[in-house]
């Protein structure tokens, strides 16, 4: 919105808006985790399990069930494709929509500076979606635990930690607060 239409960016995402997508998210993220446990909680599970991850990811815990999970994986793989796939679709679509004002950007360097901008945003998009929906959609057989638990750190861990650097190290303002301070730490080091 802000690319394609900025004249409009202020009246159309106004303060209702962004609540209630806010709302809308919270809602579906707290629907999604009632119904995915509500799912858990009809499985028997075996005794002296090990579960083979750093956290009780959903589609490892059903796996472990000592009974069929059918409907569970059914449930999961619908939700993930209904749930990753449909913001994926907007995603791609809105970044469509930002490629074509782009490139009708007459100078070079107003479209340089506009895809540098977008470019962080999607190596971070694609690594969150590329791990997440390789992780929830992937069969069990093909699945290692090993490469399982590093697909989950990298779109649960490696994301979030990017978001502040993409986001704060274009500024101009961060970046001259973090060449005085690490500026500052060569100086002490010097001097000790």
């Amino acid at each position: 919105m802000a690319i394609c239409h900025p004249l409009h960016y202020t009246v159309i995402m106004n303060p209702r808006l962004c609540g209630l997508l806010v709302l809308l998210s919270w809602i579906t993220s707290a629907l999604h985790s009632l119904l995915e446990s509500l799912l858990l909680l009809r499985l028997t599970f075996c005794t002296d399990l090990e579960i083979p991850h750093f956290f009780c990811e959903l589609n490892l815990m059903a796996q472990l069930a000592c009974f069929d999970n059918f409907l569970n994986n059914m449930v999961m793989y619908f939700i993930t494709v209904l749930l990753g796939g449909g913001p994926l679709a907007g995603i791609i679509y809105s970044y469509s929509k930002i490629v074509s004002s782009i490139r009708a950007i007459p100078s070079a360097q107003g479209k340089y500076k506009a895809f540098s901008t977008c470019a962080s945003h999607i190596s971070v998009v694609s690594l969150f979606y590329g791990t997440s929906l390789g992780v929830y959609l992937s069969s069990a057989a093909t699945q290692s635990s090993h490469s399982s638990a590093t697909a989950s750190v990298l779109y649960t861990v490696v994301t979030p930690m990017l978001n502040p650097f993409i986001y704060s190290l274009r500024n101009k303002d961060i970046k001259g607060a973090l060449k005085q301070f690490f500026g500052m730490a060569a100086i002490r080091k010097q001097l000790c």
